[in-house]
Formats: C-alpha cells, structure tokens, sequence
C-alpha cells in the first residue's frame, strides 16, 4: 500500500471524495452486469462516468441505482475486499451460470465481518443516502462530549475502537503508526490488502490482521452504551492530558462506565496500590487513607482488584467520595470475581475505566499493562503493603518515570510485605501515615499537612524555677523545705514560694513543717 493509501485522507472517505470508477462490464446473456472489481488503486483515475439509468434487460443496460451506489437486487454492502483498496465496499456477487462471467468476486465485496471498512468512513454515496450522524464539533474544533448511552459513528472514533481490539494495550508500534498515520488510515491499511506498515514483521502483521477482520467497533460502542457507558478518545473535551505523557503507550481510548467527567475527577487524584494478600494492617491503613483523600475530595484510584485496592475503593465509598477503578478487561466485566458487588458500586457512584473493550477478559501482561495508566492518570501514587516482586512496584517505579510523585507507608520491619515498600523509601519514595501529608505532596501550595505535636501535660506549663522544685522533692514520703532547697539548690525564700506554686497547681501538698507529693503527682492543667 501506497504512501498515497496512508495519509488519514485516504483512510477516512466522506463527502466530497472521488468514488472509485466502474470497469466496462462482461454482460451475462441473461442482461445480468458483471459486477468485477476495478484494479486497486483505480480511484485515482477520476470519477465514475455517468450510468444511463433503467432496468436491465436485453440491451444489457444496468438498473437504476439506489442511493447507496447498488444497482437493483445487489445485496448490502459493508465489508472490506481483500483484493481491492482499503476503504471500498459494494455489492453482492454476480450469480454464476451457462454464460455467466468467472466469479470473480469484486474488490469490494464484504468480508464475513461487521464492515471494518466503515470504521474509516462511509462511501460518497452512503453520506448522500443517509444524514450525518458524527458527534457535533464545538467552536474550538473539538468533538462535543459523549454522554453515556449515545452511540456515536465519527470515523475517527470507530477506528480507535476498532484498534482497542486489534492491538492490545499500550502497543507502541501501534502508537507510532497513529502519530504518523491517523487512527482511520491504519484502520484501513489492517484491513485491505496493501502491504504492511513500517516496522512489523510478517508475523506480527499477519496477527493484526487476523484481529482486524474479527473487529466490530460498532458492535462494541452499542455494546457500551447499552451499559450506560461511552468511549472517550483523545481528541475529546472528556480526554485526560496527562496520559499524553505516555507517548506511543497512551491509550488509543477509554471505554468508561459513570457519570462523572473523566478529566474534572483526574485533575485531582490519587493512586493507592499494594498487596492483593494484604495484611489486616495494611487492608486498615488503605480504607483510612482513601477515606481521608476523599473526604479532602480527592479522587482514589485503584486497580480494584482483592487486598489494598478493594480496601481504599471501599474506604472513599464509606463517605460518599470520589473513586475510579481502572480496570485490565472490558469495563462491562467484574474481575475478579469476588469484589462484582464493588466493582457494581464502583461504577455506579464513581468511575470504572478500561483500554479493552467491552467483554474481554484479563490476562497476566494485561494487567502490567494497566500499570502505567494508573501511574499516568494521577498526580501521584501510594504504596501500602508490597512485597519485593508485587505488581504494585510496577505502578511505583511507571509513576516515577512519568515524573509523579512516589510515597509510601512503612509497615512492621519483620512483615516481608512490606519489604517492597521499605525498598522504595530507602530511593525516591517520601513516606507518609495518612491523607494529610499524602495531599502535602501531591496538592497545591499551602495545602500542608497540620503540624504535629506530642499530647501536653500540665507539667510542660511549670515555669523553670518551679519545675526545679518538683524534681527536688523525694519520691516516696515528705522533706523538710531546708532538705528540699538544699537538693534544688535554690534559696528557701524562693523555694516557699515555688512550694506554694504548686501545690496551688495540685502537684504538692503539706505535711505539717514537711513537703512531699500528690497521690498522683501529675497536677492539673492551669487555667
């Protein structure tokens, strides 16, 4: 496939663009055209000549055709040839029979799937045909929002869902035929038959399109809408920015179930990761903190999965804060099992967000993968409870590259899942015990943590001279005030009056001519 064939024009067919040219036909004896396919790369020789309309009958002339660009009694085209241009799609085949043409099938004829093809554009004719159904633009250029359960057929957004499926996440070749590209122009090259793109090899493009002719981008935006969810691109309102810092890794979408807007909640948000075989200690200092964060109305992202991330998913829900599970499957599907009930809370009061789409399953690299979105999305990440190998370092050390912030809460030295941890104190990673001195790091200037101060006694308030005193009298029985000046080494006028200090204060009391201490000799607060 051409340069010609890649450049995101080629790839996206609207109003306006050449429709490929019709070859002279092979009539059949009975009137039937012989629907061949033009030789790829036709559609640059010009435009379709014009058909004299009319049915088909002995002159060979062909029938009217219908708005879609068929003639009468072809069948509906959506597929995508895989010997003719990417992009092209057309009717059915021409019966064979006594006298009839070779079967060659056309160029354009469907392929047994849902008409990839249309996820880079429709035909010229199919725009006439119908009204335009792509989101609306706003005035700086950008597609309005999706709201949940819309299903939107932009060219742009169905390529993007196509690829969800055919490459898996963060492929970074993948990334890099989309800078280059377009999303619409890769789209088409993986389901035409153009050579492959630079850089794959003939295995691994081989793959991609095998996936590509199982993609259904349409089937999955309804499938996602009917959950109430939607499809967030980059190029939308709704796209988070700081996943751009992934480069080629970034996401090549979000499938989202929640209402609430994906960038407004990222702007302030925390990710809180660790041990799925977390400790009762870690599974309590994980609720408190996501509790903490999100009573200050920071956002807590997870990976809802069992041990830490269930716990601090649990913890903002227990206040009825913000909370996103960004999950290694499709969003419509619970994984793991055991938390369906959080994960079902997770997206119906907060968010749940996913690279895959809807109905696949998770597998051991894909949840690695799902890392790095975590580590990107938010401003900074936690670390309760991790082991030396725990996936959790993973997010730790992607969270580090990204320039986040990295913290961590120390566990007990003899706990060996908190030796991950502790590895990563003894490094970059800043160490915290609970939501304030997390936001001191992660928030904006001034949001500092309150200081903190030892509890105090009334003994702290005892001025110099009388705390001498106090320390001068015995522990067990009383002292004559000679003895006791004598052990403060201060003059008896001055200790008098320092006695009678504090046993106003309730530290002392008297014994006849002697001093000695209160049963409980701790005084009581002044004032």
């Amino acid at each position: 496939m051409s340069a010609e064939h890649l450049r995101p024009g080629a790839g996206c067919a609207g109003p306006g663009s050449t429709p490929p040219p019709v070859v002279p036909e092979h009539r059949q004896p009975t009137g039937e055209p012989d629907r061949r396919a033009a030789p790829h790369g036709a559609a640059a020789r010009g435009p379709e000549p014009p058909r004299p309309s009319g049915g088909a009958g002995a002159s060979g002339r062909v029938g009217p055709v219908d708005g879609a660009g068929r003639a009468d009694g072809a069948g509906p085209s959506d597929g995508v040839g895989m010997s003719g241009a990417p992009g092209q799609s057309g009717g059915a085949r021409a019966p064979e029979g006594p006298g009839s043409s070779d079967g060659v099938r056309r160029a354009d004829e469907a392929a047994p799937f849902d008409g990839l093809s249309r996820a880079v554009g429709p035909r010229p004719s199919d725009a006439e045909a119908r009204p335009a159904v792509a989101a609306p633009r706003s005035a700086t250029g950008q597609a309005d929002p999706v709201r949940p359960g819309q299903v939107p057929e932009e060219p742009e957004r169905l390529a993007r869902a196509a690829l969800t499926r055919i490459a898996e996440p963060g492929d970074e070749l993948v990334g890099k035929w989309l800078a280059v590209h377009g999303a619409c122009a890769v789209v088409a090259a993986l389901s035409g038959s153009g050579p492959p793109l630079s850089g794959a090899g003939e295995r691994r493009w081989a793959g991609l399109r095998l996936r590509a002719a199982r993609a259904r981008p349409h089937a999955d935006l309804a499938a996602i809408a009917a959950s109430g969810g939607r499809f967030v691109c980059p190029e939308d309102p709704e796209w988070p920015r700081q996943l751009d810092d992934l480069g080629h890794a970034r996401p090549f979408g979000l499938w989202l179930r929640g209402e609430p807007s994906l960038r407004l909640w990222a702007l302030r948000s925390v990710a809180v990761v660790g041990a799925r075989a977390c400790t009762e200690y870690g599974a309590h200092c994980a609720a408190a903190l996501g509790a903490g964060l999100a009573e200050h109305g920071w956002t807590v992202v997870s990976g809802a999965a069992y041990g830490v991330d269930a716990a601090a998913h649990r913890g903002a829900l227990a206040v009825r804060g913000p909370t996103a599970g960004v999950l290694a499957c499709g969003a419509d599907v619970a994984y793991p099992p055991g938390n369906q009930e959080l994960i079902r809370a997770v997206g119906e009061r907060g968010l749940l967000i996913a690279e895959l789409p809807p109905g696949d399953h998770p597998t051991r690299s894909r949840f690695v993968l799902r890392n790095r979105v975590i580590a990107a999305l938010t401003r900074g990440t936690v670390v309760v409870e991790a082991a030396l190998r725990s996936g959790a370092l993973v997010t730790a050390r992607r969270a580090l590259g990204l320039g986040r912030q990295l913290m961590g809460m120390p566990g007990p030295v003899t706990s060996g899942l908190s030796q991950g941890v502790h590895e990563l104190l003894r490094g970059e990673a800043t160490v915290v015990t609970d939501a304030d001195e997390v936001i001191e790091q992660v928030g904006m200037v001034g949001e500092l943590a309150p200081e903190r101060r030892a509890p105090s006694v009334p003994r702290d308030a005892l001025s110099p001279g009388a705390a001498r005193v106090l320390e001068a009298l015995p522990g067990r029985g009383a002292a004559e005030l000679a003895r006791i000046a004598c052990s403060a080494a201060v003059p008896p006028d001055e200790v008098r009056a320092r006695l009678h200090e504090l046993r106003a204060l309730g530290f002392v009391e008297r014994d006849g001519e002697c001093w000695q201490l209160t049963a409980s000799g701790k005084g009581h607060p002044i004032g």
